[in-house]
């Protein structure tokens, strides 16, 4: 729960604020732009939503928010907000909203499949999500990109009877998951769906494709300030030797979305997505 008395110097007056607790994980930024905005080492509330579209958009980034550092100076109904989650983004894929503290607030999502459902990485385990995803037909796979956004996987697993997948470099964080991707050689789980190993981040991160949408975890994102793909040194955990090469493999496929579980999403042509995505590579080897 927000503290009024923590809230950030930034924020302007009105109904929402931000307190010091946020973690700076981009969340309610991408789930509200148009209220929240990047103040440093934390959001805070630019302009306060006027119409009910943007205090649907606000209301979500709320409750999603992984360290509850978002509130209201009077109470509001989040019920609309609520339903709203998993939030549609293509005819059979959603985000999931609820983001955890335990993932550094990373985007989770579900792909509704006729054989079979999947979760892609994990969000917060939320009754009304779980609720939700029963309703959708339950979780058949889930889809774990690296070991940081394992978040709530286990219980998930566990309520669904889901299989959950995950490199073996990457086993630690899930010592019982139920199939484990060896090697660096791409995998098909189905027909649509195909998981490339793509160590760099972590040594075992993996990314999923699904028809023309690549669920890229932290290897890959969309930069809305540079209007490219994008991937960073910084957060570069294992080698970013590794990770450049990984980042070659993608030129083999064709895709549009880049939905990450840090960074901003992305839908471009195929042949826009593989353009920028060499000139990055060419920025990688800089």
């Amino acid at each position: 729960m927000a503290d009024l008395r923590k809230r950030v110097p930034e924020n302007i007056d009105g109904l929402f604020f931000v307190d010091t607790t946020c973690i700076d994980c981009d969340t309610c930024r991408e789930l509200a732009p148009e209220t929240f905005q990047d103040a440093g080492n934390y959001s805070s509330v630019h302009h306060q939503p006027i119409s009910e579209e943007e205090l649907l958009r606000a209301a979500r980034a709320l409750i999603s928010c992984p360290t509850g550092s978002i509130g209201t100076t009077e109470k509001i109904d989040l019920h609309p907000a609520i339903q709203s989650l998993p939030l549609p983004l293509t005819d059979d894929v959603y985000y999931n909203g609820y983001a955890s503290k335990d993932s550094f607030g990373a985007s989770s999502y579900f792909i509704a499949y006729p054989e079979g459902n999947w979760l892609v990485d994990s969000p917060k385990y939320m009754p009304n999500l779980v609720k939700r995803f029963e309703e959708m037909g339950g979780i058949k796979y889930i889809f774990l990109s690296h070991q940081d956004d394992v978040a709530d996987a286990e219980r998930y697993a566990k309520h669904f009877g889901a299989t959950r997948i995950i490199h073996q470099f990457e086993k630690r964080a899930q010592p019982d998951a139920e199939l484990l991707i060896k090697g660096d050689e791409p995998i098909r789980i189905t027909p649509d769906h195909l998981i490339i190993p793509t160590p760099g981040h972590t040594r075992g991160h993996c990314v999923l494709l699904y028809k023309n949408i690549l669920f890229t975890g932290d290897h890959l994102w969309y930069s809305h300030n540079y209007r490219s793909l994008n991937a960073g040194r910084s957060v570069c955990w294992y080698s970013w030797s590794e990770q450049t090469r990984s980042m070659e493999k993608l030129l083999d496929y064709d895709f549009e979305y880049v939905l990450p579980g840090h960074g901003e999403r992305i839908k471009l042509p195929a042949n826009e997505v593989k353009y920028q995505l060499q000139q990055l590579i060419e920025r990688m080897k800089r």
